[in-house]
């Protein structure tokens, strides 16, 4: 799984096929096909290991946030309730930044079957956490807060797979590294574009 997570990451899903996967990992193709079927089987097998307790702490998380009663404090709370679980993902030993990254160029890719596996292992969760927004901005219309929760889902994907980038705009001033200053930056904008939906006469309402 290892092996195969490292080369979807380099190269995407199609480029990589079951007999190159093996040969890396000194196994045996039929070894395998036992255990995952085929590559789709290996694929859903790596989202799973991470995606899971991914997915678990999000929802903890999320339900503490829901019992803030100020709305726009809330909201906040629901946002670091999304980005706090991502992020230490991506620092953990089992190679969450290359599962990032790995996302990110499947996502790219396009490849159906994979775009499945992605859906099945996401779309819940995000479902919950665009209710517990709309909870937050009374009248706002939904399609807006699924277009702004996108685009929070990009930034945090680029957040996590080019940190280096920060480092070299604010000429070191600023280090991409830091997921404290990442995380209330990645929050602060949000919050901000979300809030921006509601007009004070729904904010009232």
């Amino acid at each position: 799984m290892d092996v195969a997570e490292r080369l979807f990451a380099e190269r995407g899903f199609s480029a990589v096929s079951l007999r190159e996967i093996a040969r890396e990992a000194g196994v045996a193709v039929s070894g395998l096909n036992y255990h995952f079927t085929d590559r789709i089987g290996l694929l859903s097998a790596i989202y799973a290991r991470h995606t899971q307790p991914m997915n678990a702490r999000r929802r903890d998380l999320l339900s503490e946030a829901l019992r803030t009663p100020d709305r726009s404090d809330r909201l906040t709370a629901v946002l670091r309730a999304y980005l706090l679980p991502a992020f230490a993902s991506s620092s953990d030993s089992g190679g969450g930044a290359q599962f990032t990254r790995m996302r990110a160029v499947l996502s790219a890719e396009g490849d159906p079957e994979a775009r499945r596996i992605i859906a099945d292992s996401f779309d819940d969760t995000t479902r919950a956490f665009i209710d517990a927004i709309a909870q937050c901005l009374p009248g706002a219309a939904r399609e807006q807060i699924v277009w702004r929760s996108q685009f929070l889902l990009g930034a945090l994907y680029y957040t996590l797979i080019n940190p280096e980038r920060i480092d070299r705009l604010s000429d070191g001033h600023v280090s991409g590294a830091d997921h404290t200053a990442a995380i209330e930056a990645l929050v602060a904008s949000t919050h901000a574009s979300l809030m921006g939906l509601v007009t004070p006469q729904m904010a009232e309402s």
